[in-house]
Parts: structure tokens; sequence; C-alpha cells
């Protein structure tokens, strides 16, 4: 598998690998429609939470949509193909996950051309053990979703060994100050007003407890709290990002187990 690829740019989020509005129907949700006159294929969506963690986190998110793609092969689901002269799976990420960094429960949609219950979803994937990957939870979605908007990101992120801690709180109580701050991209300064891009930051068991918020314009990204505190070097002193969780604008809440698969519950 060609997975340890050198660093890409991050997609936009919302990328939806292999998306297509060909062939979309009037409403989101799961299940068949009739149209003139026949019968259109099965798209039935599912959502699902995993963990990306060890050597994954160094590949990049165009490889891992390929990764689940072959996932979904090798498990022998029956995918619901885009039109076109080039088919592809519909695989669809709300937000893609930065190189180098460990996710604890991210988002994947799928689309499927036949019903199944999310346990047997859930089985199938987690049968084929693929190293740092792990199934969460598979949810089947219901009619008349959305596509998955991300709405906050939570973050964990260790501190050095060999840092000073107690330099750590007045450089948050500092940060948390200003009204706005600046960062460099792609040689450009971009502003953003502080309490609105960082809901959340503590210093709180040996770890940085950070929740950013998402929009369709520029973001915060946890890289560039830790320079915006004078913690640049972090990373290379052997600190460990994770997005702990994923907060959609949306999400799926339930206790039917035909709605719900959860790993680890019968």
């Amino acid at each position: 598998m060609n997975s340890l690829n050198s660093p890409q740019p991050d997609p936009t989020p919302n990328e939806q690998v292999g998306s297509s509005a060909a062939g979309v129907r009037g409403t989101e949700g799961s299940g068949d429609s009739q149209g003139q006159g026949e019968t259109q294929p099965l798209r039935i969506r599912y959502r699902i939470r995993f963990s990306k963690s060890g050597l994954l986190r160094w590949i990049s998110h165009r490889d891992l949509a390929r990764l689940w793609e072959r996932m979904l092969r090798r498990a022998n689901f029956r995918l619901s193909m885009t039109q076109g002269f080039h088919p592809k799976p519909r695989i669809g990420f709300p937000s893609a996950l930065a190189l180098g960094v460990d996710g604890d429960e991210e988002v994947v949609e799928l689309e499927f051309a036949e019903d199944l219950h999310p346990s047997e979803v859930l089985r199938r994937l987690d049968a084929d053990q693929q190293p740092g990957l792990g199934i969460t939870s598979v949810s089947k979605v219901p009619s008349g979703f959305k596509k998955p908007q991300l709405e906050s990101s939570q973050y964990r992120i260790t501190v050095p060994a060999s840092f000073p801690t107690e330099q750590i709180q007045p450089a948050i109580e500092a940060l948390l100050a200003k009204d706005t701050v600046s960062v460099v991209r792609k040689k450009k300064n971009l502003d953003f007003k502080t309490n609105t891009q960082i809901l959340s930051l503590k210093f709180q068991d040996d770890h940085l407890q950070l929740m950013l918020a998402a929009s369709e314009a520029a973001t915060l990204r946890p890289h560039d709290v830790l320079d915006l505190l004078g913690f640049s070097d972090w990373v290379e002193q052997g600190s460990l990002i994770t997005r702990t969780h994923v907060h959609l604008q949306q999400d799926i809440k339930s206790d039917d187990p035909s709605v719900i698969a959860i790993a680890g519950e019968p």
C-alpha cells in the first residue's frame, strides 16, 4: 500500500471523494425511489465514526479515501457509484484530518446499493483489521438528513516531557485576552477573531484541551494555536496532536439498534 506519501495540501473541508450531482434523487435520505417508469438503484447512506492512529496519521487525505474504497471492496459491499464515464464509489468526509494528526472519532459517509443492518456493516468493516484504523460506530442515515457539516473539532495536545509547564497557563491567558490574532498561510496574513475561533483552550492533566470552530471560510488549526502560544517547536519535541471528537451540525442520535451499531455492544 502506497501509504506513506510526501505531505500534500489538505483538501478543503467537506471534500467529497467520488461525489457527483448526476443521478441524485430528490431527497438525501436512505432508501430508493421510482424514476420515470423505472426503478432507480438503491442509495442507502451510512455514517461511520472511526479512529485513525499510528502510521496511518502520516497518509494523506486522498490516500485515506483510497484506503476506504479498498476496504469496502474487500468486504464485498455493493457500492453506490457515481454516473458518467468514470464511476466512483460515493465516499464523503465532512473534514480532512491534517497530516500527522491522530483521530479518535473521525467521520466518513458511504452510500451502498443495498440495505444492510448497521451491525452487519460494522461487523464486515471491523473484520478487515486494517492496522491503525478502528470502527467506532455505524449509523444508517435517516431520511431527510443533509450531508454532514462540521461544526467544531476537539483536540488533545500532549506537552513535551522536558517543557516547563509553569509557562503554559500564562501563555493561554495572554492569547485568549487578544481580540484578534493573525497567522501566515501561503504567504498571506489571515486575521481571526479569537473568541469566535477558539471556543475553549485549557491546560489540564498534562495536556492542552482545545476546541476550534469550523466554518466555510479559513479557520484556525491546532498548529496555528501552538504558534500563537509560542510553542511552535512542541511537535518537534515529541508532542502528539489528536482530534478527539468531530461535532457535526446534525448528528444521529438513537437507542434503536436498527439505526446505530456501536463497537463492543451486542
